[in-house]
């Protein structure tokens, strides 16, 4: 039983368009790679072919994965959502115990990206805030010890 995958409008936009790519020009790809290689003679020792077979698996099964995630993906709509709330879609501005702020969007697990501060709803601060108020603060567990956040505005993102 695949688990619901949560996206924003524009993390279903990407998961469609990777899609397309893999499954028109990437296949068209490997597909040539192993029609050369397949011309190259016996197919029992040529490593192009076993390469280019290989690349294929791989592609497959990643346009398959792709094709089951938007089957069972909700797509949350920021511009319903309140800040009144952290909620899958907020963007949260938080402050550390060293006054640092930053900002995070919080997204399902198929979109995140923590080097562009989208963190997963699934991730230890993404849980820590989901549900969280303007004013909060949050404590949550990470390798390095006990961290803790104050949540100083809510927004929603586009």
């Amino acid at each position: 039983m695949p688990k619901d995958v949560i996206l924003t409008p524009e993390g279903l936009t990407n998961l469609k368009s990777e899609l397309e790519h893999l499954s028109t020009t990437r296949r068209r790809e490997v597909a040539g790679r192993i029609k050369e290689a397949r011309e190259f003679g016996d197919i029992s020792e040529n490593a192009e072919y076993d390469d280019a077979k290989n690349e294929q698996a791989m592609l497959e099964a990643r346009i398959a994965l792709l094709e089951e995630k938007l089957r069972s993906a909700t797509v949350i709509d920021a511009s319903d959502l309140g800040t009144d709330v952290v909620r899958v879609g907020s963007i949260v501005h938080v402050k550390d115990e060293a006054g640092k702020s930053n900002k995070y969007t919080i997204v399902g697990s198929a979109e995140a990206r923590p080097a562009e501060m989208k963190l997963s709803n699934e991730s230890p601060v993404g849980k820590a805030l989901l549900g969280r108020k303007r004013g909060e603060e949050v404590t949550f567990s990470t390798p390095r010890g006990e961290r803790r956040l104050k949540i100083t505005k809510i927004d929603v993102g586009r």
